[in-house]
């Protein structure tokens, strides 16, 4: 793919990539049910202070939704104290179900492992 003035699109020639790597604080709440589809999900949030640089108003950290359908993470999260400090690897997803008369969705992080650190 050719950009102007002849240069490469550096982005069209790497390899696409959705990975996230978070370490914070888990949140106060792990929930598991059964979704229509007879998948368990387990949903988990971790919490994570802004470095000072991007501090903008009183917004002082992020709270990063998680989620997981496999059982060996629900089980590992479901046996930590809220605040554990937490490293989550895994990637960006899209999930979408049916609420009230319409669609709703929200972005969240498919957690491929997590970590207890300390």
């Amino acid at each position: 793919m050719e950009c102007p003035r002849g240069r490469r699109n550096h982005l069209a020639m790497s390899d696409p990539r959705n990975e996230v790597h978070i370490v914070g604080r888990l949140g106060a709440r792990v929930s598991t049910r059964e979704l229509p589809s007879g998948d368990v999900i387990t949903t988990f949030s971790v919490i994570v202070d802004r470095p000072k640089s991007a501090i903008h108003g009183t917004t002082k950290i992020d709270t990063v939704a998680c989620q997981t359908t496999k059982a060996r993470i629900a089980q590992r999260v479901g046996k930590l104290e809220p605040g554990s400090v937490v490293e989550v690897q895994g990637a960006l997803r899209r999930r979408f179900w049916r609420a009230g008369a319409g669609l709703a969705s929200a972005m969240e992080v498919e957690a491929s492992s997590v970590t207890a650190l300390g």
